[in-house]
C-alpha cells in the first residue's frame, strides 16, 4: 500500500492570508476526500502537493521520497486535474491528449495513438474524438481532464474540486470514473460538496481556515455523533434564539420553513426527534468547531 505523509505544511501568501496552519495528515492507497468550504485552503493544499507551489515549512513524504526535495521525480507518479482545467481553443480531443501525452514523454507515436484510443473509451468520448474541446460541456471536459490526468500511468492522483457546477447525471457519471482508478493509485478528491465523498471515499479530512479540523474515515465521523443529533421544524422567526439557546450544527428549508439540527448529549425536549447523524452532520460539526 503506498502512503502520502504530509507533515506540518505551512504557507503564507504575501498579502499575509496564511493558507496552510500546520498542516498534518497520513492518506493511502484509495480515495480520499478533502472537504472544506471555498476559501478554507484545500487548492492550496492541492497546489503544494502538486508542487505547483512551495511550502513555508514542512515536509512531504510519498513512501520514502521527499517530495519537496526531488519534485521532477514526484511528478513523474503524478496525475492532476486542476480546478479550472483550460483546453486549447479550436483542437480536438484526440489531439490534447497525443499533444499531453508527447509532453509527459511518450515519444512513440504508436504508443501514443493506442494510449489515447483507450483512455478516450475510458471516458466515454470516443465518439466525440474529433470534436473541439473548447465546445465541449462541463461535464465533459472534466472526463477529458481526467483523461489527461492518467497518462504515464500515475500513483497519485489529485482532482480539485471536480463536481462544481456538473448536472447530477454528469457528477454520477464522475464518480464512476473515478471509482474505476485502480486500487494501488492514491486519489486526492478535494470538495465542498459533501456527497462527492460520501459517495465514493474510504478517507477523508475536513479542513477550514488552513487547518485540518478532522481526520478518519467518514463512518467513524458519523460515529462519532451517534445518539446526539436532534431535529426540529420552526418558523423562520424563531431561529436567531434556537441559536442563541442551542448548538445549532446546521439549518435549511424544507417546504419552506427552517429544520434546524441541534448537537446534544441527551434531547433538548420532546419537541425535538433524535436523528441518525449524517456526513454532513459531521462535516457542520467541525466547521463550527473551527469558527469559535
Amino acid at each position: 500500500m503506498r502512503q502520502l505523509v504530509l507533515k506540518n505544511l505551512s504557507k503564507t501568501y504575501p498579502n499575509n492570508v496564511k493558507a496552510l496552519d500546520d498542516v498534518s495528515i497520513e492518506i493511502k492507497s484509495g480515495m480520499f476526500g478533502l472537504l472544506g468550504p471555498n476559501g478554507a485552503g484545500k487548492s492550496s493544499l492541492m497546489r503544494t502537493i502538486a508542487t505547483l507551489q512551495e511550502a513555508d515549512s514542512g515536509s512531504i513524504f510519498f513512501d520514502d521520497l521527499n517530495v519537496l526535495d526531488n519534485t521532477k521525480e514526484f511528478r513523474q507518479n503524478l496525475g492532476y486535474l486542476p480546478q479550472e482545467f483550460g483546453v486549447y481553443p479550436r483542437i480536438t480531443a484526440e489531439q490534447l491528449l497525443d499533444h499531453i501525452a508527447t509532453l509527459k514523454g511518450i515519444s512513440i507515436k504508436n504508443e501514443r495513438k493506442e494510449l489515447v484510443e483507450y483512455l478516450l473509451q475510458k471516458v466515454n468520448l470516443y465518439d466525440k474524438k474529433n470534436k473541439n474541446v473548447k465546445g465541449f460541456s462541463g461535464g465533459m471536459k472534466q472526463r477529458i481532464g481526467i483523461a489527461q490526468s492518467l497518462i504515464g500511468d500515475p500513483k497519485v492522483l489529485i482532482v480539485d474540486e471536480p463536481t462544481a457546477g456538473l448536472d447530477p447525471g454528469e457528477r454520477n457519471r464522475f464518480y464512476d470514473l473515478l471509482s474505476d482508478v485502480g486500487e494501488d493509485v492514491i486519489v486526492i478528491l478535494s470538495t465542498h460538496i459533501v456527497d462527492d465523498v460520501r459517495e465514493l471515499c474510504t478517507q477523508m479530512a475536513i479542513m477550514n481556515f488552513g487547518q485540518i479540523v478532522f481526520s478518519g474515515a467518514p463512518d467513524d465521523g458519523i460515529n462519532s455523533l451517534k445518539g446526539r443529533v436532534f431535529e426540529k421544524q420552526i418558523s423562520k422567526s424563531e431561529l436567531d434564539s434556537y441559536k442563541e439557546s442551542h448548538q445549532v450544527i446546521s439549518n435549511k428549508l424544507i417546504a419552506g420553513k427552517p429544520v434546524i439540527h441541534v448537537l446534544n448529549d441527551k434531547i433538548p425536549d420532546k419537541s425535538f426527534k433524535k436523528i441518525e447523524p449524517s456526513l454532513e452532520d459531521v462535516f457542520f460539526t467541525n466547521i463550527q468547531k473551527n469558527n469559535q
